[in-house]
């Protein structure tokens, strides 16, 4: 069966980098839109993206991506009554660390990206690019394709981006979510811890399926092929059994 898929991207790139896997995807004969990060702190952007969200039957979010998928399908499930799947990709529910989810990036660690932001953006998106390829053998082959697939991005857009980073916290979303859910995490990833993995498998949500992989923070752009199938085999077994 046919789905129509969200597609989110993560923070600082813009769309083109997942653009193969909506290709991907659409090759397998599902109708995708991909779109990049927004501000949910701004309620009527919420609200916007909520009400273009809920004509679909799958959101899926990369990094920053997947906390925003999360928090549309909470939205959709709270003023619609609609259950979606979500998958997110190398998305850490809490992206830096605090007293209820130490699993993450430390405060100190952030704050230094933080301010690196401020004062060169351009050396820190390199930086970012950097880590988001970081852990496995073709890091440097791999970062000379994300480099090319970047696309300058708002000033505006980046800081509000960095701001969901800092303050995000979907764990209890993902946790109490009714509908199905799948999240894929990379074993080396630099920038989302893979112990993470263990925090998720302790939810008690009904419907939940992790699932860890060998990769860098940039699979959903380096593994497209992998991920594709683990995306369509999730969304045929989910088929089957609803």
């Amino acid at each position: 069966m046919n789905q129509k898929i969200l597609l989110i991207t993560g923070w600082g790139g813009g769309t083109k980098l997942l653009h193969p896997l909506k290709i991907a995807l659409q090759d397998k004969g599902h109708h995708v839109e991909l779109i990049n990060i927004f501000n949910v702190f701004d309620d009527i952007e919420l609200q916007r993206q909520t009400e273009n969200a809920k004509d679909f039957d799958v959101i899926i979010g990369w990094s920053l991506g997947g906390q925003l998928a999360t928090l549309l399908v909470n939205q959709i499930e709270q003023k619609y009554q609609q259950q979606k799947v979500l998958i997110t990709l190398a998305s850490n529910p809490c992206f830096v660390a605090n007293e209820t989810w130490q699993t993450a990036m430390p405060q100190d660690t952030f704050q230094n990206f933080k301010q690196s932001f401020e004062q060169d953006i351009s050396a820190t998106l390199f930086k970012f690019g950097f880590m988001v390829c970081q852990g496995i053998a073709s890091t440097k082959q791999d970062l000379k394709i994300l480099q090319s697939l970047i696309q300058p991005q708002k000033i505006e857009l980046l800081k509000q981006g960095l701001a969901l980073l800092e303050q995000l916290n979907i764990a209890e979303i993902q946790e109490n979510y009714t509908g199905q859910q799948y999240h894929l995490f990379a074993e080396q990833d630099a920038l989302v811890d893979s112990k993470v993995v263990q925090n998720i498998q302790n939810f008690t949500a009904k419907f939940l399926a992790v699932e860890l992989i060998q990769g860098s923070h940039g699979f959903p752009v380096f593994q497209v092929e992998l991920i594709t199938d683990k995306i369509c085999q999730y969304l045929h077994k989910n088929n089957q059994t609803s």
